[in-house]
């Protein structure tokens, strides 16, 4: 398994949205903070299920949890579609990224409730690793 942020750090990522996958880009724009919601090894890889932290509104086809202040402030940012990528493999994964900060255990848990129906979507997939 590879050396991964703990699950519920806040780190910074070149997050891809889905219309932006969707018009066939493979880089993101501008790097921005993403939680480590989970790194889940399977054989001799390891899958990282990112979620981007934003402060635009979602759209329609999107999900968001409101983080509360005390928690943005636990988790050194300011301001749910999910990225999947295999640390192994990854061009856009620094395992060496500065932690900027983590959640707690109990938002943890508030996100992986909020998060997990969405999990076995294929569709909710943003893959980095095509």
């Amino acid at each position: 398994m590879a050396d991964t942020s703990a699950n519920g750090s806040i780190i910074h990522y070149p997050y891809l949205w889905t219309w932006q996958r969707d018009k066939g880009e493979t880089e993101e724009r501008k790097v921005r903070p993403v939680c480590m919601v989970l790194a889940i090894p399977k054989g001799n890889q390891t899958n990282l299920i990112l979620l981007a932290i934003s402060g635009t509104p979602p759209r329609s086809d999107q999900t968001a949890l409101e983080i509360p202040q005390l928690e943005s402030r636990r988790a050194g940012i300011r301001e749910w579609k999910f990225n999947h990528d295999i640390a192994e493999q990854c061009f856009h994964y620094d395992p060496n990224a500065e932690v900027l900060g983590s959640f707690s255990k109990g938002f943890l848990a508030k996100i992986a409730a909020a998060f997990k129906p969405f999990l076995a979507q294929p569709s909710g997939r943003v893959s980095r690793t095509d």
